[in-house]
């Protein structure tokens, strides 16, 4: 049997927060039934299949890339590296790894970059979801740090509520000083 896992990241266009990815390998035996693309389920769906997939997978992990690090090394191998630190929490090791989008992590293992697998490769789809619930989760976490900034509502995303947020209350630590509209504040 192969052990194919699937990586997927979010948060990469958020103003605010670490890049989240997660890596998944499914249990073959245990099929698990509403997979698709975090962003084309409810929240509720999406926590509800978190639970089954961490229960059900054969293995899975999830990991982050700071605000800092995307600062010093841009979002896009920020999410790489994200996408690796997942990877290598993989126990054991998958044969095949399909990471969602048109980049390959760093990283030597085999595997391809799939465009749109977040939509049609399961495993995919389930790493989708942990990154996403686990990255709401901090969000929630940073509302309640850094009362008034929305994080619950637009989960760092550059909605016009955060914009007028971040002119009203100014950055956090957890912002992403490169990215332009934190960086024209400074």
């Amino acid at each position: 049997m192969q052990r194919v896992a699937g990586v997927d990241e979010v948060g990469r266009g958020c103003l605010a927060g670490a890049v989240f990815a997660a890596a998944v390998v499914l249990d073959p035996d245990k099929p698990i039934a509403g997979l698709k693309d975090s962003k084309k389920i409810s929240e509720k769906q999406r926590e509800a299949l978190a639970l089954t997939i961490r229960r059900d997978a054969l293995c899975w992990a999830v990991a982050r890339a700071e605000p800092s690090e995307i600062d010093r090394i841009n979002i896009l191998h920020a999410a790489l590296l994200a996408m690796a630190r997942a990877i290598a929490m993989i126990d054991p090791v998958p044969d095949w790894i399909i990471v969602d989008g048109s980049r390959y992590p760093p990283i030597d293992l085999p595997g391809e970059a799939m465009v749109k697998a977040d939509s049609n490769v399961p495993e995919v789809s389930a790493a989708s979801i942990l990154a996403k619930v686990a990255r709401d989760k901090e969000m929630l976490f940073l509302e309640r740090l850094y009362p008034g900034y929305g994080f619950n509502l637009h989960k760092g995303y550059p909605t016009p509520l955060h914009r007028q947020q971040l002119m009203q209350l100014g950055i956090t630590p957890f912002h992403r000083k490169s990215f332009a509209p934190v960086k024209a504040l400074l």
